[in-house]
């Protein structure tokens, strides 16, 4: 080899010769081509040896759930693999036993500003793996580290991985025994960095519930460290995280004192795309597969000369994300309020740095059309879908195309020489002209000035339309609401299923998303039309009299096949496990379902439905509640 070099990322099968290479900054080796004699490994690779590996320590493998949560009100999407396993870490036995695998499709929005960078994404997969109050930290720990450094498995070199735990606070203690376990299993105390809780502790801020400390795993990727005080958890792109475990084994009480579980679990998180462009040597997530062919249509229907990267990057994120959501199981389609919202950003976030990257022309389709084919295999849906997430898309870009080179015209007269851009301008931008609040707070950022975000909101108020918009809010995770109102709606949804059914004589109804917070139920269904009044009394009449009744409602686990010879409705073009609940409300009502649920339809009370509305095409929306 010509000239010297600092460092090799050495891949799997670490000892192979490497017989191509590519220089990076410093003398650095990141990126290798290819290894004699061995395949790199790539994001199925990655996922295919996961779930072979907590195979073989005897976990059960769990479906890959909707990206639109069910009954959790506090998550807009499905943020991690632990959200569809919420009853199960609260204690109700899953079918398939205490230790689970998965990969699972997910999308925060809570650090949306960040994409651009090396690392962050919108939407991401998630290999996972959790203990139902089996296994605790020792286990979880030596088989993260075996996983990863075994070169039977993904052969990292030991020597850069590097480790954050949990440093304690007034209300949790310092976390030794996770730190002692690492530096038994190898990995010296100078590279064990004790931090705090918003980076080493899992739990729904100022709320109560299970929680507790993790646990992170990072991977050097070779750069020079960006000050002396570089180190894992730092923005400079030199630590990638991989690897997260959540030692679940505090309860917070009203009181916030933190109380030991008497079931204590682990929930685990990998980003595939960030573990995979760590094992390739790759600078930033975006240059894996699953990416690059995306990026590279990018960069050739871009105008200018030398394309920005954050806008590039921005783009293949946002597109990738809002072909997942509108080819979801559960679609969601652009609109202005909650998941409708995200999305609506999303997708005119993709059209404005489109336009920074000199792209007038439709191109949302075409990128979306790459997503769906690269990941068509894995997630058939997207090919079933394909109409129309097209469709959404064309239509939303073309609405907003419309619009957007006006509306920057008159961000530009609005902001000229201020320093500060007034609530009512930026409101002005969002309802006239269709730009998010923080489509504009961006151009404002770039610009160097400020928004009155107060003020904004102010107007919003005014206009009625604060609670829609504090939906978008909604992004941080937490675990659903267990209480007893929210488990008393849940069950009213089951209710309310079966009486669209029998009023409107249509068997093929299903559910097509809900939502349950303390207050209300939310509940959408495939019907063409809308319902007229007397149909919504005569529904509300039925679920009235099973209420009455006072039925039993009885759990049965079962296989997914007796649950089908049962008649159990459940919305299957979703995967189920081979073991299913089943939840019987009297003779009226079965329904594949995780729970919770009351005891008996007596304790509902009385059910009124307030709202009936269209949400998509041939999809209706019921919002109701209970007296």
């Amino acid at each position: 080899m010509e000239g010297e070099f600092n460092t090799l990322i050495w891949l799997i099968g670490s000892g192979l010769p490497l017989n191509k290479y590519k220089k990076w900054e410093k003398g650095i080796i990141v990126h290798v081509v290819s290894l004699e004699g061995y395949e790199v490994i790539d994001s199925q690779k990655l996922k295919t040896l996961f779930i072979d590996f907590f195979r073989e320590k005897n976990h059960s493998v769990i479906s890959n759930a909707s990206l639109v949560p069910e009954g959790d009100p506090t998550v807009l999407f499905t943020p991690a693999g632990m959200h569809p396993l919420v009853p199960f870490l609260l204690g109700q036995p899953h079918p398939l036993g205490k230790r689970l695998v998965n990969v699972q499709k997910c999308l925060r929005t809570d650090d949306i500003d960040e994409v651009g960078d090396d690392t962050h994404l919108t939407f991401f997969e998630m290999l996972g793996n959790w203990s139902l109050g089996d296994y605790f930290k020792k286990e979880s720990i030596a088989w993260s580290l075996e996983f990863l450094t075994d070169r039977r498995w993904l052969s990292l070199p030991k020597e850069r991985l590097y480790i954050t735990v949990f440093a304690g606070d007034e209300g949790a203690p310092r976390d030794v025994e996770t730190a002692r376990i690492w530096m038994d299993l190898g990995i010296p105390k100078e590279r064990i960095f004790f931090l705090g809780k918003k980076d080493n502790w899992w739990g729904p801020s100022g709320a109560t519930g299970p929680c507790g400390p993790d646990t992170e795993i990072f991977y050097d990727t070779g750069k020079d460290p960006c000050t002396e005080n570089c180190k894992p958890g730092c923005s400079c792109g030199k630590y990638f995280e991989i690897w997260n475990n959540v030692f679940m084994e505090y309860n917070k009480t009203a009181s916030g004192k933190f109380e030991l579980l008497e079931q204590k679990n682990v929930d685990t998180g990998m980003g595939v795309e960030r573990t995979v462009a760590a094992l390739q040597g790759m600078r930033s997530v975006y240059e894996v597969e699953t990416f690059k062919p995306i990026v590279e249509k990018i960069v050739d229907a871009a105008v200018t000369a030398d394309p920005a990267e954050r806008s590039l990057r921005i783009i293949t994120d946002h597109i990738r994300a809002a072909t997942f959501i509108l080819g979801d199981e559960n679609p969601i389609v652009p609109s202005n309020v909650e998941q409708g919202y995200v999305l609506r950003r999303l997708i005119r976030r993709v059209i404005r740095h489109g336009k920074i990257l000199g792209i007038e022309s439709e191109f949302l389709s075409v990128l979306a059309n790459i997503v769906i084919d690269l990941n068509q295999e894995e997630y058939p849906i997207l090919l079933k879908k394909r109409d129309l997430v097209l469709n959404e898309l064309r239509k939303e870009e073309a609405k907003f195309r419309n619009t957007l080179e006006k509306g920057l015209r008159k961000f530009q007269q609005m902001t000229g020489d201020k320093r500060k851009m007034s609530g009512k301008d930026a409101f002005l931008l969002y309802q006239s002209f269709g730009f998010p609040l923080e489509m504009t707070r961006e151009l404002a950022q770039e610009k160097g000035i400020s928004v009155d975000e107060e003020g904004f909101t102010k107007e919003f108020e005014r206009h009625q339309l604060l609670s829609r918009a504090g939906a978008t809010k909604r992004f941080k995770g937490g675990l659903s609401d267990a209480s007893e109102r929210t488990m008393k709606l849940h069950t009213a949804t089951h209710l309310l299923n079966e009486a669209l059914r029998r009023v409107l004589e249509k068997e093929d109804i299903v559910q097509k998303g809900s939502n349950i917070t303390p207050k209300r139920l939310r509940f959408d269904f495939n019907f063409d039309r809308k319902l007229t009044d007397d149909e919504l009394k005569r529904v509300e009449t039925v679920v009235n009299t099973q209420i009455k009744r006072s039925l039993p409602v009885e759990m049965q686990e079962m296989s997914l096949e007796e649950a089908k010879t049962r008649v159990a409705q459940g919305v299957f073009e979703q995967k189920y496990s081979e073991k299913v609940f089943v939840y019987f409300i009297g003779d009226f009502s079965t329904e594949i379902c995780g729970g919770p649920h009351v005891k008996n339809t007596i304790e509902l009370g009385e059910f009124k439905i307030i709202k009936e509305e269209s949400v998509a095409a041939g999809i209706r929306r019921i919002r109701a509640i209970l007296e």
